[in-house]
C-alpha cells in the first residue's frame, strides 16, 4: 500500500483520482533508510500514477510491483478457477509446487494493495515463491476492491473462497485438514478476519495463518503510524485514505471484522507467522497482534525485518531481505508449533 488516494467518488464506477505515491514536490525519503531501500522508495515515487484514472493506477501498481520482483520460479502447475462468489464470479489462481501421491497442504492467499489496488498478477511471483518455499499449494483470491466494493465485500469474497476450498480440497489434491490463510498488508487483514470468523463459527478448521505486515487496527492510532508517517514508502496520509476507501463512511473501525486487534479474545486461533518491517507505519499493530496472540496461548513466530519498509516482500528483485522473509515463512510453517519471537523488541 503506497501513496495518496483522493476522496471516494460519489458514483461507484467512476472513482476519484488515486495515486500510488505522494506528489513529487512533497515527497521525502527517510534519511535512516539503507541505500538499497531508499532507491526502491525513489523508484516507486517516480512511477506514473494514472492521472486520476483508477483502472490505469491499478495497472501501474501491478506493473511496478512485478518489475521490482525477482524472476518468477518455475513450479509444477498454475491454473485458474472461477467460483460463484457473493458478488458474482470470483477468480482464483491455484499454484502447485509439485505433483505427488499425497495431497498438499494449502494457503488461501489475499494480496495487498490497500483494499483498492493489486490483483492476481501483482502478487503472482510472490505466490510462486511461497509455493516453492513452503511446499504448499497456494490459492490466490481476486477479491472485489474498494472504492467500488467497500467493506465487507472483500471479507465476503474471502469467506466464500475459504468455504469452497475446504469443500473441494480432495478434488484439488489438497489436504482439507491442512488449510491455512495468508496475506500481505490489506490481505493480511482479510486473512486475520477470516481466521477469527472460522474459529467463531466452528470451521473450516485452519492449520495456520501467515500475516505479512498486516493491517489489524484501522484506527491507525499506534505510535508507528506517527513516527513512520512520511518518508518510508507507505505514508500515514495514504494509509488513512486507503481505509477511507475501504470503509466508505461506515464507522466500524472498532469492529473485529475490520480491526482484528480489537477482537475480545484471540485464543483458539491457529499457529501464526507474522512478518513486520521496521520502517512501516503498521509495525506496532503487527507487533501488538503477535503479543496478544502469544498471551492467548497461540503458537506464534514473529520475525521483524528492521531495515525494511512496508511492501518489501514483493520486491525481491531489489531487496534480498524479501527473499529471506519468504524462506523464513517456509521454515516457520515447517515448525509452526515452535513458540518463538525473533523480534528483539521484547514484546
Amino acid at each position: 500500500m503506497t501513496g495518496t488516494i483522493l476522496p471516494i467518488a460519489p458514483v461507484p464506477h467512476r472513482a476519484a483520482s488515486l495515486c500510488l505515491v505522494p506528489e513529487k514536490p512533497g515527497f521525502t525519503v527517510g534519511t535512516d533508510l539503507s541505500p538499497e531501500v531508499a532507491d526502491v522508495v525513489r523508484i516507486i515515487a517516480g512511477s506514473a500514477t494514472g492521472d486520476g484514472d483508477l483502472a490505469e493506477t491499478r495497472r501501474i501498481f501491478t506493473q511496478v510491483r512485478r518489475a521490482l520482483g525477482p524472476e518468477a520460479p518455475d513450479i509444477a502447475s498454475v491454473r485458474e478457477e472461477t467460483i460463484i462468489g457473493p458478488g458474482g464470479p470470483l477468480r482464483l489462481r491455484l499454484y502447485r509446487p509439485s505433483f505427488g501421491f499425497r495431497p498438499l497442504p494449502a494457503l488461501l492467499f489475499f494480496h495487498g494493495g490497500g483494499w483498492t489496488v493489486g490483483d492476481l498478477d501483482s502478487h503472482d511471483t510472490l505466490c510462486r515463491q511461497l509455493a516453492v518455499a513452503t511446499g504448499h499449494a497456494i490459492v490466490a483470491v481476486d477479491y472485489r476492491l474498494a472504492p467500488e466494493h467497500p467493506w465487507p465485500a472483500a471479507i465476503e469474497d474471502g469467506w466464500a473462497a475459504l468455504r469452497w476450498l475446504a469443500a473441494y480440497a480432495p478434488l484439488l489434491a489438497i489436504d482439507p485438514l491442512a488449510i491455512g490463510v495468508a496475506g500481505d498488508s490489506a490481505g493480511g487483514n482479510i486473512a486475520a478476519v477470516l481466521a477469527l470468523k472460522a474459529r467463531d463459527v466452528g470451521g473450516p478448521i485452519l492449520k495456520t495463518q501467515v500475516l505479512i505486515y498486516p493491517a489489524v487496527d484501522l484506527a491507525a492510532g499506534l505510535p508507528s503510524h506517527f513516527t513512520r508517517a512520511d518518508g518510508y514508502l507507505l505514508t500515514r496520509q495514504a494509509y488513512v485514505a486507503y481505509v477511507r476507501n475501504y470503509l466508505a463512511g461506515q464507522e466500524v473501525e472498532g469492529d473485529w471484522q475490520v480491526s482484528p486487534l480489537r477482537a475480545d479474545r484471540l485464543d483458539g486461533l491457529p499457529p501464526t507467522v507474522i512478518i513486520t518491517a521496521g520502517f512501516d507505519p503498521l509495525l506496532d499493530e503487527g507487533r501488538a497482534y503477535a503479543g496478544r496472540l502469544a498471551a492467548a496461548g497461540v503458537p506464534v513466530l514473529h520475525r521483524l525485518y528492521p531495515d525494511m519498509v512496508h511492501g518489501f516482500i514483493t520486491m525481491g528483485g531489489r531487496l534480498p531481505a524479501a527473499n529471506r522473509a519468504i524462506a523464513d515463512i517456509g521454515r516457520a510453517l515447517a515448525s509452526y508449533d515452535i513458540y518463538a519471537f525473533s523480534d528483539g523488541g521484547g514484546i
